[in-house]
């Protein structure tokens, strides 16, 4: 099992962010994994994103940003940065998250940011610190020379969890578009899926188990319930597929029900997933729910039901005429050398907030490997990449 390491003068992290030799994307990058930024909301011991925030808001200040500290939540603050322009022209927002899941089972040590073989290792390098510095130092290098535009730096908490930096974000500030920066290797993500989690509770009748005619018995009545998302997910499964995304899917993730082996059940409760594609809203997948589950109460004598619907988020698609997502796609070909591929991904991520909050938006990043894995990376090569697109995007679309 790994542990948070004290943060002494011989780790990378604990160089001055003033130092300019945090201008070198994949230095700066170093530097971040470095930091414990665990999200506390996955684990107890997470150190969450005070010191990375208040890091990276010194290197901002440093290099002339108007700096931000949003903090609605003691303890998970998110940074905004901006280079102001001349008011002539377009603003672009670059968001990246300061938060990683936790280091539980990594191999070897998760905050060392070690480099060999054109690979940076530890927690993050992937998902997200490498973009992350390659986001603030595109920022500053396309702003050395004053654009019409503003650039707006956006770092924020709690993306692996619930969102809640980008939300305060996205509460206070605005722009013309938005690069979310996840690790897409290298590809533009143009679309994912929403998912809605619903917990249902059946109430039965308890009663005793060698009479069970007198209950009514909620771990049946569970059953049924699951052969009905089994016709249910087919039906989804038949429908034209996505052309990136596929088909979205229903699951049950959790299902507890009965008190002993002598005991006719008196409730079951199921936690259900619901993965949506775009044009699918979490009102319309409970309304599907619902149907189901009123049609095995017309069906089912004795069957009662209760369904929550306990967090949604809707599904991202970018419209592929979007200036933002021409121009990346412009970029990432002209310093890659070849045409870039536009993919969908099966998970969600904080631009469909931004979407929401009516800013065109689309997802790039590094290339690696191990988000979420016992050993994670991203190359080298790909930070800087990365660092020269944004950069070159930030220009284009501001000046």
């Amino acid at each position: 099992m790994a542990t948070n390491p004290p943060h002494d003068p011989g780790r990378p992290g604990a160089l001055d962010p003033e130092d300019d030799g945090h201008l070198d994307p994949v230095a700066l990058a170093a530097s971040l994994i470095a930091i414990d930024s665990t999200n506390p909301d996955l684990g107890p011991g997470g150190a969450g994103e005070a010191e990375i925030a208040a890091w990276c808001a010194r290197w901002l200040a440093a290099r002339g940003f108007e700096v931000h500290r949003l903090e609605e939540r003691a303890g998970r603050p998110s940074i905004v940065g901006i280079k102001r322009g001349t008011g002539d022209g377009s603003s672009l927002m670059l968001n990246a998250h300061l938060d990683t899941v936790g280091v539980d089972g990594y191999e070897g040590d998760p905050f060392s940011g070690a480099r060999h073989s054109d690979r940076l290792h530890g927690r993050g390098a992937f998902d997200t610190k490498g973009g992350l510095a390659a986001v603030l130092v595109a920022a500053h290098r396309a702003t050395l020379t004053p654009l019409a535009g503003d650039v707006l730096v956006t770092l924020v908490a709690d993306e692996e969890f619930g969102s809640l930096g980008t939300e305060e974000v996205l509460r206070r500030f605005s722009a013309d578009a938005a690069i979310v920066v996840e690790p897409s290797e290298l590809s533009l993500t143009v679309c994912h899926r929403g998912f809605a989690w619903f917990e249902l509770t059946l109430q039965g009748r308890a009663a005793h188990g060698s009479m069970p005619g007198q209950g009514v018995d909620a771990i049946r009545h569970a059953g049924l319930v699951l052969q009905s998302l089994d016709e249910l997910r087919t039906g989804i499964e038949q429908k034209p597929a996505h052309p990136l995304l596929g088909h979205g899917s229903v699951r049950v993730a959790t299902i507890a029900g009965g008190t002993d082996a002598a005991t006719v059940a008196a409730s079951a409760t199921l936690t259900i997933e619901r993965r949506t594609l775009p044009g699918e809203t979490p009102e319309t997948v409970e309304a599907e729910l619902r149907r189901l589950l009123d049609n095995l109460a017309r069906d089912t004598a004795d069957f009662s039901y209760d369904l929550i619907r306990l967090v949604a988020r809707g599904a991202f698609q970018a419209d592929p005429n979007w200036p933002i997502v021409r121009l990346l796609d412009e970029q990432a070909e002209r310093v890659l050398g070849h045409a870039v591929v536009q993919r969908g991904e099966p998970f969600w991520t904080d631009a469909a907030l931004v979407l929401e909050a009516g800013i065109p938006c689309l997802l790039f990043g590094v290339d690696g490997a191990g988000a979420h894995a016992p050993l994670e990376w991203a190359t080298e090569t790909s930070i800087h990449q990365v660092a020269e697109i944004l950069e070159d995007a930030i220009v284009a679309f501001c000046g």
